[in-house]
């Protein structure tokens, strides 16, 4: 090869890598002119989505708000024809609640604003509440701060002084005087009339009224019983067990029959005897043998001597 032929043939290969390099730079700014352009569409569209979105999301919520305005609107209707039955009547007013609820009005918790003056009830559950305090307050001593429910409503209707469908006290006439003392009290107290009926579903959504003030009002379940406890606690699983058994038992269990019905060993059922008897859960009666152990809140006595309220005092 020849001085004169290289040197013709030299120049040939910058050229061509100048000029693939020209094309890779075109290339590279063209896929990022078209990455650019496909991101700013992709956004545009996203945009478009959420416009449409926010449309029919506002279009909904207008719909729901107008559908509720007119249901509440057809509530305080219902309301206002039926004020006698809501207050009179404790099963229209449980169902009348439950409805309401469904659409987060409560009519029945304050006296303040339009549904207190047209219901007239006022703080029903609150002044409801106040009651279930005294009742629970002063049975303590007695059943621990442990009652059940319907016995719980028996004496806060005593405490009303309401009467049964045959027009008499639902309680010995010997209460008549302290009944009468008691709703007196109530009235005063309170200016609006205690005499409404209650059911055991008014009496729940009064302890949930009084779980703000932190004194330990709750509702615990305890076999098939609801039991109202008005103090701070926690029953461990033993002590639930054999509070559920005694229903069974006439009210009152011994060591035998725990051993008998649980298999538990004697250490363990002393164990939670023991601890029922220090919060007053359990009363002992040492002359029987073995010795029984009594739940003073699944009594029924006949006599309310046994369960004074500080309504009568």
């Amino acid at each position: 090869m020849t001085s004169d032929e290289t040197s013709v043939r030299q120049p040939s290969t910058p050229r061509i890598l100048e000029g693939g390099s020209n094309t890779n730079k075109m290339n590279r700014r063209r896929m990022q002119l078209g990455g650019r352009a496909y991101n700013e569409r992709l956004k545009a569209t996203n945009e478009s989505y959420q416009r449409v979105g926010q449309t029919i999301s506002d279009n909904q919520l207008e719909q729901l708000q107008s559908q509720l305005d007119t249901f509440r609107a057809n509530l305080e209707t219902f309301a206002r024809l039926h004020r006698k039955d809501i207050q009179k009547d404790p099963v229209f007013r449980m169902h009348f609640q439950k409805m309401c609820g469904n659409i987060g009005v409560d009519p029945l918790a304050s006296s303040k604003g339009y549904w207190g003056e047209l219901l007239g009830v006022g703080d029903f559950y609150y002044e409801l509440g106040i009651q279930i305090i005294d009742v629970c307050l002063s049975t303590r001593a007695l059943n621990g701060g442990l009652m059940e429910l319907s016995e719980v409503k028996r004496r806060v209707e005593r405490m009303r002084g309401i009467r049964d469908n045959k027009g008499t006290n639902n309680y010995n006439s010997t209460f008549t005087t302290t009944t009468a003392a008691a709703s007196s009290k109530w009235a005063s107290i309170t200016g609006k009339d205690t005499s409404m009926e209650i059911t055991e579903d008014d009496v729940l959504r009064s302890i949930k009224t009084l779980v703000p003030l932190g004194s330990g009002f709750q509702v615990l379940q305890i076999g098939d019983k609801k039991m109202v406890s008005s103090v701070p606690r926690e029953l461990n699983r033993d002590q639930s067990v054999i509070l559920a058994l005694v229903q069974d038992t006439n009210g009152h269990v011994n060591v035998n029959i725990i051993n008998e019905r649980l298999g538990w060993e004697h250490g363990r059922i002393m164990t939670a005897l023991d601890t029922l008897l220090d919060d007053s859960l359990m009363w002992i009666d040492q002359q029987a043998d073995p010795y029984e152990y009594w739940v003073p809140g699944f009594f029924e006595p006949e006599d309310d001597d046994m369960y004074g309220t500080s309504a009568s005092s």
